[in-house]
């Protein structure tokens, strides 16, 4: 199983109770695969893996990898502070039917370049899914080097990186380092989709997909048939949706967003509130002029 294209990094729908929305998370994820993406992400950063327990993430996984009935690749996010919590939970996901794992970096206590090394190489080994690296230092604290790329590049069932630095060196720098091995290097960045492709990167693992996954999606096709000129609008497209994120704590301004364009996605997971007053009325001017632009994909 190849990776590339579009992954959106899907929201996790929860009900006002705060427990994960079993019909809106199959709507979600149906609503994803008709618009043409290329595979599921879930429990990444804006899935709120980080605020939801065990039980949570295994329900979430289970109602996704049952309603996507192997369309698209699954990947799982399944990293966490702990080696052996990782692993755990890597296995448990594997046994639910995953296609793919992703692993972010410990958090909290920024880990060394071979602190961070031995981990991921100890996750892989525990399971025979492939696994996409994940690099957000701004969450973290701690940035993945391109040389401990190159390292876990050469493990058999490490297969890729997502990078949401929003450095675009820091993306050349890891297709370089990994160009001799089977390993792909996805855009965490939703601004450098088109950029990441050009320079030889496989796709993106994009949130802004959760709202309009048909414009994302466009960034690709386009790309893949060298159509520059409308990829690059598709890409900037997307930027009155990014530059809306900062009015609230992620990714509440994301599901507001998506519940006002699309889906009803429900609450972000308490702590994060819902956002209210000004930043609403930004956001929801901000969803009206995708409405009236009627952002259909420049083909």
């Amino acid at each position: 199983m190849e990776l590339k294209g579009i992954i959106p990094a899907m929201v996790t729908p929860l009900t006002a109770e705060q427990k994960v929305n079993e019909a809106v998370t199959r709507q979600l994820t149906n609503h994803l695969i008709e618009s043409g993406v290329h595979g599921i992400f879930i429990l990444g950063t804006n899935g709120e893996f980080h605020l939801l327990n065990t039980e949570e993430k295994i329900e979430m996984a289970r109602i996704v990898i049952e309603e996507v009935n192997g369309r698209v690749p699954v990947m799982v996010g399944t990293g966490g502070n702990s080696t052996e919590e990782a692993v755990e939970l890597s296995q448990k996901m594997e046994q639910l039917g995953a296609d793919a794992l992703s692993l972010i970096t410990p958090f909290f206590i920024p880990p060394t370049q071979e602190e961070l090394a031995v981990h991921f190489e100890k996750v892989a080994e525990s399971t025979s899914l492939p696994v996409l690296l994940y690099n957000i230092p701004a969450r973290t604290g701690v940035n993945i080097e391109p040389g401990t790329v190159a390292r876990l590049a050469k493990v058999p069932n490490i297969v890729g990186i997502k990078d949401s630095g929003g450095n675009f060196d820091n993306i050349e720098n890891y297709i370089n380092a990994s160009k001799d091995e089977d390993f792909s290097v996805f855009a965490g960045t939703d601004s450098l989709i088109l950029q990441t492709l050009q320079a030889g990167g496989k796709g993106a693992v994009a949130a802004t997909a959760n709202m309009v996954p048909d414009v994302v999606v466009a960034i690709y096709n386009n790309w893949l048939e060298g159509n520059i000129g409308a990829a690059q609008e598709n890409q900037q497209k997307l930027q009155p949706l990014r530059d809306a994120f900062k009015y609230g704590t992620l990714p509440s301004v994301l599901k507001k967003a998506v519940e006002l364009y699309s889906i009803p996605v429900g609450p972000p997971k308490m702590p994060v509130a819902e956002i209210a007053g000004d930043a609403l009325e930004k956001v929801t001017e901000m969803v009206e002029f995708y409405k009236q632009q009627n952002l259909s994909t420049i083909k």
